[in-house]
């Protein structure tokens, strides 16, 4: 589910670049408490919510696949004459190059790299990624630590924007609501 960390990084991103493009899709590496479209709605209602005045976010839920690679081809189609710059947490950098085609996906991408309060991104796992691609840059920005597993475990609501708390509330989307 979308939290208040990625809320931070898509307003960074709005200004950092001139389009930002998001949408939810299946992590192949992981198990989902929501369905892509519970998710993919969260994600709408999180962009919907950020006051941002660049008016440069926007979700493409079309692009969505399991393969990030499939996503990045989709994407050149639609905006053929565009950099792009594919934008991950630092919790990622450890499984990216076990990512489906991930030389090619490369390739065709900048990587920027967001890094995450408590996680440390090991040198070695920079290194990989470097020699697959010389694109691999940092964040100047730091987000919280914070994950949907702790609002879903906890009900810790410092994790999540109350328009997304009202979502789940409504949908009943966590074991504990009543």
């Amino acid at each position: 589910s979308p939290t208040a960390g990625h809320e931070t990084i898509v307003r960074w991103l709005s200004q950092n670049f001139n389009k930002v493009v998001v949408w939810a899709s299946d992590n192949p590496f992981k198990s989902h408490q929501t369905s892509l479209e519970q998710r993919s709605t969260m994600l709408s209602i999180l962009i919907e919510n950020i006051d941002s005045n660049q008016n440069n976010i926007f979700v493409h839920q079309e692009l969505s696949s399991r393969r990030t690679l499939e996503t990045v081809e989709l994407a050149i189609k639609k905006w053929d004459d565009a950099e792009f710059t594919l934008v991950v947490g630092s919790d990622l950098v450890k499984q990216l190059p076990n990512w489906y085609q991930v030389k090619e996906l490369l390739q065709k991408v900048e990587l920027l790299i967001v890094p995450r309060k408590g996680i440390t991104t090991e040198k070695t796992d920079l290194q990989k990624l470097k020699e697959l691609n010389t694109g691999v840059k940092i964040a100047s920005l730091e987000v919280p630590n914070v994950s949907s597993s702790a609002y879903r475990e906890q009900g810790d609501e410092m994790t999540i924007t109350p328009p997304i708390k009202d979502y789940i509330y409504q949908q009943k989307l966590y074991q504990w609501q009543k």
